[in-house]
């Protein structure tokens, strides 16, 4: 068996997913570390893992950003995802490596496995192969390669075709690069030429594409073609969904009714706010004959009004296993994890989301054909109710959703990631290197 070392920012969304490595490859019989926030101890522990804590330095708190960082909130597009690089995830870069060699010095790793904000993954992958293992990245939103088909990640704006195509890509790449986030560039190559000696090898926002492999989670179906996708990248389908004991409420057998189901969440971090998309969501359906279940991501039923319109249900949680297959359409703010999830029961979707990596998400949403992209955080009630019954009376999206889904369903992303694993450790020239020292 292998030892294997995980290693990703405190955010809640990638901890749950790469907990889903964790306990898929300690299943599997293999030795797994895991490297994060101490906030994340116990479901680390849970999974089989043992739990490494990130130093003070890199322990940034990504789940309450705005409380940590007061001026951060309001900001939107390029410039949230400016401050979020530079402040969130390059300064604690340098940290996060020195974590990564203390536990490499101290027992055989035979990869590292790190999803693409853990900047510290980028440094390590740096250093040569004599003096670390094989790096691989964990593709827990959507792909960010770099190719000449596709426009800079974190633009949200989508392929266009040819030749003009390819112009109009490598204009917004300059632009991207040293205009709009050429001051994020210049502090992760300093910090690279500081801790390991020469510069980052290209765009901080495409790192990911450079490791010894980039397992994405997700389906071709589902991604940008491009013409010069790196033989490194496997496209493994999603995380499969994990069956939930969240109990079911009492209103659960109105489910079963003749009326279209729209199911209505911001997810469990983003939802602070619920007048960003949750209410108008519910005032805008309710003159429909819908019915609309919304869920609070854990936020107590009292979050929201009490006097709802008749056609709604509330609930803290609910088991995705078991709703995805009654709901017709899902509205949400872009979390990749549950658009993904809707897409593979074939569910069409609204989606309303421009910050952090939800605006590459709505962008795919809208270029699939598999739902309509709203191009805004805070859609007013009429749009979202327009968008909804457009996606209900087209079947062209329910089409493409199912499309999407049944390429889905033939996926198996643990025997990808496994052969992956196999692949490259195998090979890997400096194994017996790092073993001895």
């Amino acid at each position: 068996m292998s030892s294997y070392l995980l290693t990703c920012t405190p955010a809640h969304g990638h901890v749950l997913s790469l907990l889903q490595v964790a306990r898929h490859l300690v299943d599997a019989g293999h030795e797994v570390g895991f490297l994060t926030s101490a906030r994340y101890a116990d479901r680390v522990l849970a999974s089989g893992a043992r739990f490494l804590p990130l130093p003070p330095e890199a322990d940034v708190d990504l789940d309450d950003a705005d409380g940590a960082f007061p001026e951060r909130a309001g900001l939107t597009g390029p410039a949230a995802l400016r401050f979020d690089m530079s402040t969130l995830f390059v300064r604690p870069g340098a940290a996060q490596l020195a974590a990564v060699r203390a536990e490499l010095a101290s027992r055989r790793i035979d990869a590292v496995l790190t999803e693409p904000l853990f900047v510290g993954g980028a440094l390590l992958q740096l250093l040569p192969a004599a003096e670390r293992p094989p790096v691989i990245a964990l593709g827990i939103f959507p792909l960010g390669a770099r190719s000449v088909d596709t426009a800079p990640f974190g633009l949200g704006v989508t392929p266009m075709r040819g030749p003009l195509g390819r112009l109009r890509n490598a204009a917004l790449r300059l632009v991207a690069e040293r205009a709009i986030f050429g001051g994020v560039q210049r502090e992760a190559d300093d910090m690279a030429r500081q801790t390991v000696g020469r510069d980052l090898g290209g765009f901080v926002l495409d790192w990911a594409g450079r490791t010894d492999a980039y397992v994405q989670f997700t389906v071709p179906e589902f991604e940008y073609p491009r013409g010069d996708l790196p033989d490194t990248v496997h496209f493994a389908g999603p995380l499969p969904t994990t069956a939930s004991d969240a109990p079911l409420p009492d209103w659960w057998d109105d489910l079963g009714g003749d009326r279209p189901v729209v199911h209505v969440t911001q997810g469990t971090i983003a939802n602070s706010d619920f007048t960003q998309l949750v209410l108008p969501a519910v005032h805008g359906l309710a003159p429909s004959d819908l019915l609309v279940v919304v869920t609070t991501g854990g936020r107590p039923r009292n979050s929201l009004p009490a006097d709802l319109p008749e056609n709604v249900r509330v609930a803290e949680y609910l088991p995705y296993d078991r709703l995805l297959p009654k709901i017709d359409v899902l509205v949400t703010n872009g979390g990749y994890g549950g658009v993904q999830q809707a897409l593979a029961h074939g569910v069409p979707i609204v989606v309303a989301g421009q910050t952090e990596d939800k605006v590459e998400v709505s962008a795919r949403v809208g270029w699939s054909g598999a739902g309509v992209n709203l191009r805004t955080n805070t859609p007013a009630s009429a749009q979202i109710a327009a968008a909804v019954h457009r996606v209900l009376a087209q079947p062209s999206f329910r089409v493409a959703a199912e499309r999407i889904g049944t390429s889905m369903r033939s996926a198996d992303a643990w025997s990808t990631l496994d052969g992956v694993l196999d692949r490259v450790t195998r090979s890997w020239p400096a194994r017996e290197t790092v073993a001895e020292s």
